[in-house]
């Protein structure tokens, strides 16, 4: 070994994130003193961000197979059939902590790392998601947030040719020191050409392509396993760079020697960069890895080899090729404008051998820096010692709305209702021109390039109900997002996640971690809607608001559905006057947790609304069908503000009003009760179970005018960002 080995302190391992027990483990593992280099491997691998240790044994309740799916968790990304010889593979990621410290770098590499995940398994990506949570729109560093987290997903998926076709925002206090930034990617690609990223072959080469490697990013995945101090402005230099001109060219590289039978194995360069994804190909493989550090393509003079191995530049992949072929495979990276480099072999060892200017600088052992990383099974408090901790006061009696139409305004306008227009403006939605669905429905919808098959996409959170009820509330964010790409007429296939929580160890936010992921798998297994890929996010709170506030529990979902032919597509505009309003699910009666109820009353109180999973499923299968045949000519589900809030966005998507012949109470108009459509359809056509309501025609909706409550919906955010533009 190099005698280079530092005298790592406790502070050094304090400082790499380390707890004094997982360094024994580490000493234990290697049987002697590890150096700097060997430390920082360590560090990131047992990272919480690349470990999951404290929910791997969670994770493994979810339910993640079924007929349509190819691979589930454990890869890039989760692999699902979609027919004709195709799969769509897709994924969602988190990149919280560095959105907060450099919102536009952060967003940007977020899409850029989501985009890898999916392109790295041979797919053609054909749409980005995000779903985004952010703090009080009053909060002084809020407009910057928004401004740069907008900006950066716009520039970086305008520029590398992806459509950005929806996604979702909420706004809350418990977000104003830790946003969330969770970017989701779709793709494409021929059942027989998935790439997978299991190293394999003594003897084959080792490539490294893409950009070249500097020092940004360091220590990237143990910031987003911590939580935040007073010093958010010091980590600036963990944050990525992104370049998405270099992205493009990688993915048309990577998709063009993919039509060759040149690659063994590949992986991302994500988080931890040449250390998670020489490590996981080696350890998936069963085999060794050795590399020569001299001959990676580096940025910056007199770089470490501790500093090589924990960068996260972006823009990177790690390959294992057939050999013979790294002559073809150079050429094609070349012509595309890339650095290539064979740095490393596969070995039969089992360790990972680091050589840097002639010394072995790292020799360690792979099985305990993957399979056998720290695993806790963290307390958790019981549901009744939960609900006593989180303080939600029972919902009581609630007088009567004064003015059901003055309300239905405000809430319009309503941080968590209003247009979102702002936002997907400045994202290319169309760019590929097979988006069919454009943002602003309950569903985007995107043709499968070459056919009439389309893929439905949805982002889908309530974190207010999770909080209240971590159970239902996990129940509830799988149920909506199978409604709304049921609304569009699309068969839900499968889902992908981005858990974002607060520090584990705390047995409250263990509590709502495990209540969520409870509900969550009883509803895909009542669904059967099955989990493929994800991603855990935790430690996020931040010190720096004061007194160490937590986000509200996020398991953000994000679903994938098939049209069969994407003409039989619905959409939520009302279409004509004088069609028959109809309510499929029942009367709202549930007012606690309600968008009304922190709006209006001013109050976050009662219990989250329930969701019955059997009611569920039935009522989207009878949406399905209902828009197979051809029987409704607009569709929508009742989701924040409840009924008469979805009734407005369908005449406001449609341009034409809405006469309703029922009498609404306050419950019955905003009730957030689950499981609900509104359909119209031609007069004469009947729809069993489902209630009439009323019928489109006019200008206005509950007595409001069309226009008064466009100005209200339309004019949130460019109000809010109007200082910032």
């Amino acid at each position: 070994m190099s005698s280079t080995a530092s005298q790592i302190t406790p502070q050094v391992v304090a400082e790499h994130g380390l707890s004094p027990e997982e360094y024994d483990r580490v000493l234990n593992a290697l049987g002697r003193e590890p150096n700097l280099t060997e430390l920082g491997i360590f560090s990131v691998m047992w990272s919480e961000h690349c470990s999951y240790k404290s929910s791997r044994i969670h994770l493994k309740k979810l339910p993640t197979e079924g007929p349509q799916v190819i691979c589930g968790p454990g890869e890039n990304a989760g692999v699902v059939d979609i027919g004709d010889g195709q799969a769509a593979i897709f994924k969602m990621e988190s990149h919280n902590h560095p959105s907060y410290i450099e919102p536009y770098q952060g967003a940007a590499t977020g899409v850029g790392g989501i985009l890898r995940d999916v392109f790295t398994m041979g797919a053609r990506p054909v749409a980005n998601m995000n779903a985004l949570r952010f703090g009080r729109p009053d909060h002084p560093k809020m407009k910057h947030l928004i401004s740069g987290v907008v900006r950066g997903i716009g520039g970086y998926g305008n520029c590398v040719g992806v459509p950005t076709v929806g996604g979702e925002v909420n706004f809350h206090p418990a977000y104003d020191g830790n946003i969330l930034v969770n970017a989701m990617t779709v793709g494409v690609a021929e059942t027989d050409k998935i790439f997978y990223s299991a190293a394999s072959g003594v003897g084959n080469p080792i490539v490294y392509v893409g950009s070249k490697t500097g020092r940004d990013g360091i220590h990237g995945a143990t910031m987003a396993s911590a939580d935040f101090g007073e010093d958010s402005e010091e980590k600036r230099p963990t944050v990525q760079v992104g370049d998405p001109f270099t992205e493009k060219l990688l993915i048309e590289a990577c998709l063009e020697l993919m039509a060759s039978d040149t690659i063994v194995a590949i992986q991302d360069m994500g988080a931890a960069g040449l250390t998670s994804s020489s490590v996981e190909m080696a350890s998936k493989g069963g085999v060794g890895i050795q590399l020569d550090m001299d001959k990676v393509p580096q940025r910056e003079t007199g770089m470490t080899a501790y500093e090589m191995m924990l960068s996260e530049s972006q823009e990177r992949m790690l390959m294992v090729l057939q050999p013979g072929k790294e002559d073809f495979a150079e050429a094609i990276f070349r012509k595309w404008e890339l650095d290539f480099a064979v740095i490393g072999h596969v070995t039969d060892t089992g360790r990972m051998v680091l050589v840097h200017h002639g010394e072995t600088v790292c020799d360690i052992p792979l099985a305990p820096l993957a399979d056998d990383a720290p695993l806790y099974d963290r307390p958790a408090m019981a549901k009744e010692e939960y609900k006593a901790w989180s303080g939600v006061q029972p919902l009581g009696e609630i007088a009567e709305s004064a003015d059901i139409g003055a309300d239905l305004i405000r809430l319009m306008g309503s941080p968590d209702i209003a247009s979102r227009r702002w936002i997907w403006e400045q994202y290319d939605h169309m760019v590929g021109a097979d988006t069919v669905q454009r943002p602003g429905g309950d569903a985007a919808v995107v043709r499968v390039h070459g056919s009439q098959k389309g893929i439905a996409i949805s982002t889908d959170c309530t974190p207010r109900y999770c909080y209240a009820d971590p159970y239902e509330g996990g129940k509830q964010a799988i149920a909506e997002c199978y409604r709304n790409i049921s609304a569009v007429g699309a068969t839900p296939l499968a889902v992908t996640n981005c858990l974002n929580f607060a520090n584990p160890q705390r047995p409250e936010i263990m509590a709502q971690f495990t209540g969520c992921l409870e509900g969550m798998g009883d509803a895909c297994r009542a669904l059967d809607f099955p989990i493929v890929s994800g991603n855990v996010s935790l430690y996020n709170e931040s010190k720096a608001t004061g007194g160490g506030s937590a986000i509200l529990p996020t398991p953000a979902i994000g679903g994938i559905g098939l049209l069969k032919d994407v003409d039989g597509m619905a959409t939520v505009a009302f279409k004509n006057e004088g069609d028959a309003i109809w309510l499929i699910g029942g009367e709202g009666t549930h007012l606690g947790q309600s968008i009304w109820l922190r709006e209006i009353a001013g109050r976050e109180a009662g219990d989250a609304p329930r969701v019955d999973l059997a009611a569920e499923r039935a009522n989207a299968e009878t949406v399905r069908a209902l828009i197979a045949a051809g029987k409704v000519n607009a569709v929508h589900d009742i989701s924040d503000g409840g009924l008469l809030v979805a009734v407005a966005e369908m005449a406001l998507a449609g341009k034409i009003g809405a006469e309703l012949d029922i009498a609404l109470t306050t419950a019955g108009a905003f009730g957030e009760d689950q499981g609900r459509y509104i359909v119209a359809a031609a007069q004469g056509v009947e729809i069993a179970g489902a209630v009439k309501i009323g019928t489109t025609g006019g200008d206005k909706v509950a007595g409001v005018a069309l226009a008064d409550l466009r100005d209200a919906h339309e004019g949130f955010f460019p109000a809010l960002m109007d200082a910032e533009l």
